[in-house]
């Protein structure tokens, strides 16, 4: 993945993330990315600095954090109208299931490590709008348009699109006893308590649900009629992605690049069998499909009542956000937002969004395999042909380096302590080393990054050359010593490796 700007934006977390941060300038420094740093200081503020950083023409905006803050930076971006930059994750949040679908790892390091060594993807993206709103009662205004609903009068109102509230989604949105718990789960209790908080509020949550009437209408599909389905429901689900959570695949035949969504609605039926199917959720179990209705399409209009919840990629949003101010003053007006309705609409926005796809996932969310793929190359392959060419560059000269030189460098180069490496593919032969070195006065542990190319010589402590493809068998907490400046950014610039 070719960067030349990158721009991350960084949710502090209580701090936490804050402390991390040079150690990622250190990587993508290495990588020879130029980046800069923007924190989110208040509710939405990620949105606007992403959108910023888009409107800037930088080639890659990062969300640090969790799958709540990469949902303001894709909005962001989307909403800059600019789509021409790629958006990342480092994870830093409490649930990250972005970064578990396409296979980022947890720390920090290694997913900066690992985002040099991605690709960018086009994939699709779901929006989400409000449609309209259905009144019990007497007429709205002109606009309104009678229906039958219970056997009462209904108007439906046809409602004008904002531009404030985050209409896109990565993952998935739900309806339901999701969206009500992420409402009642403090940033607070979530950063104390951490990836158990949600499961601790469910148990507080549960009792308090109850089925509500739903109608789904299901357009875009592989087939031409229009599916509507009608019942009631405890939850549902209208997935991009297919884990939840990070507990269960609700959707498992969604994809990134089908131009689909795919809905799972958890059916009310027996009251203690739903009650059953939600817990099950927090049990790693998939919902019973004998108690669940499963729908796929490229538009989906669902309609529910106004007192049930949202959520978009694990964050709660709130009905107000989509209408404008006449409209709110309206459901305001109507008393139990129960005996409204609210008309959502969702669709999938094919390959609106390039986001970044680690080189090593497995495609499993992609139905149609990357353009032109690279043909895989086993890794000792790699390591023998490695060696063969470092063997002939070498014909000519001494493969065994003086003890001298050795004493030498191993006295004036920097101790590193290696966290992980990684390959810059654009760039043959090329390896960033994450790692610390100590503080000559403190001793404290200050985060390098190691820069090796084909340039740099590279040898053992006998002497013997190295190939520099064998610096992918660095594993963690392994020494190295590297001989080179060390830019402010803690970037080592190396001559020399001593392993």
């Amino acid at each position: 993945m070719k960067c030349k700007k990158a721009c991350l934006v960084i949710n502090p977390h209580a701090g936490q993330n804050v402390t991390k941060i040079a150690e990622l300038i250190a990587v993508l420094s290495a990588a020879g990315w130029s980046t800069d740093i923007t924190i989110k200081e208040y509710g939405g503020h990620s949105m606007e600095l992403a959108a910023r950083a888009a409107k800037a023409n930088y080639d890659l905006v990062i969300g640090y954090g969790g799958d709540g803050t990469l949902n303001q930076v894709l909005n962001g971006v989307m909403n800059a109208g600019r789509r021409q930059s790629i958006v990342g994750v480092i994870p830093g949040g409490t649930t990250n299931v972005w970064a578990a679908e396409i296979g980022v790892p947890h720390d920090p390091v290694q997913a900066a490590l690992t985002l040099i060594n991605s690709e960018a993807r086009k994939v699709d993206i779901g929006h989400v709008e409000v449609q309209g709103l259905s009144f019990p009662g007497t007429a709205q205004d002109a606009q309104e348009k009678p229906r039958e609903k219970k056997g009462k009068l209904a108007h439906k109102r046809a409602v004008r699109a904002t531009t404030k509230a985050k209409h896109h989604f990565l993952l998935m949105a739900g309806l339901g006893f999701d969206a009500a718990l992420m409402e009642h789960v403090s940033k607070a209790f979530k950063y104390r308590v951490g990836r158990l908080a949600p499961v601790l509020s469910a148990a507080e949550e549960l009792p308090r649900q109850h089925p509500f009437p739903i109608e789904i209408r299901v357009g875009g599909t592989k087939h031409e009629d229009e599916k509507i389905w009608k019942g009631e429901a405890f939850q549902v689900v209208v997935g991009n992605t297919r884990r939840y959570a990070n507990i269960v695949q609700m959707t498992p035949n969604a994809y990134l690049d089908d131009g689909l969504l795919e809905v799972c609605v958890i059916t009310a039926g027996n009251t203690l069998k739903t009650i059953e199917q939600l817990a099950s959720l927090l049990f790693r179990r998939r919902p019973d499909n004998a108690a669940s209705a499963y729908f796929e399409g490229a538009s989906i209009t669902i309609s529910v009542p106004a007192s049930i919840d949202l959520q978009l990629d694990g964050s709660a949003v709130r009905l107000k956000d989509y209408l404008n101010k006449a409209d709110r003053k309206v459901l305001q007006s109507a008393g139990n937002a129960e005996d409204v309705m609210v008309t959502y609409r969702f669709d999938a926005m094919p390959r609106a969004l390039q986001v970044a796809i680690p080189s090593t996932y497995d495609g499993a969310l992609f139905e149609k395999p990357i353009a032109e793929e690279k043909p895989h190359v086993p890794l000792q392959e790699q390591k023998d042909a490695g060696a063969a060419q470092q063997h002939h560059s070498l014909v000519e000269e001494v493969l065994h380096e003086s003890q001298e030189l050795i004493a030498m460098l191993l006295a004036h180069g920097h101790r590193v302590t290696v966290k992980g490496v990684t390959t810059q593919p654009e760039k043959q032969h090329t390896y960033i080393i994450a790692g610390t070195v100590r503080h000559q006065m403190t001793g404290d542990a200050m985060p390098v990054a190691v820069r090796v190319d084909s340039s740099v010589t590279i040898l053992r402590h006998s002497g013997e050359h190295v190939s520099p493809v064998m610096i992918q068998e660095l594993q963690e907490s392994a020494l190295i010593v590297a001989v080179g400046k060390k830019s402010k950014y803690g970037v080592i610039r190396t001559t020399h490796i001593v392993m």
